[in-house]
């Protein structure tokens, strides 16, 4: 049973968690690997270097809004595409523990399953602006 008067916190703590890791990928990103180390990766693994500015762009926008509850629901789902990414392209032939050479699947499928958790969950509490119910 859902305890219904503490499950929009759950929410919230796991928003608040999903955002920061998302800020942190994205300051890795931008400060140890500068955007242009970042194309030059993504060029490297045959993806448009452009794509690597996108993505940076998209994880701070849906890390804030996953921080603030903005439309938290969305944000959620609308990572997912970025970690399918990173497995397809890195992680997944590293196999499957992180702790494989170039880092297995294992943290990013976690990921996944904590914004489809959010996605599945609710807005959760304190959200800026909540997913309208047309979306859910």
């Amino acid at each position: 049973m859902i305890d219904t008067r503490t499950a929009p916190y759950a929410v919230f703590v796991l928003r608040l968690a999903l955002g920061i890791l998302f800020l942190a990928h994205a300051g890795l990103k931008l400060f140890v690997f500068t955007p242009a180390g970042t194309a030059g990766f993504f060029g490297s693994l045959g993806l448009p270097g452009w794509l690597a500015y996108v993505t940076i762009a998209w994880e701070i926008v849906g890390a804030v809004a996953l921080i603030l509850g903005l439309w938290p629901r969305i944000a959620a789902l609308a990572l997912i595409p970025i970690l399918l990414g990173a497995i397809v392209t890195v992680h997944g032939p590293a196999g499957f523990f992180f702790t494989n050479p170039n880092g297995g699947w294992e943290f990013l499928a976690l990921w996944i399953v904590g914004l489809l958790a959010v996605a599945l969950g609710g807005d959760g509490a304190l959200a800026l602006k909540p997913t309208t119910s047309a979306a859910r």
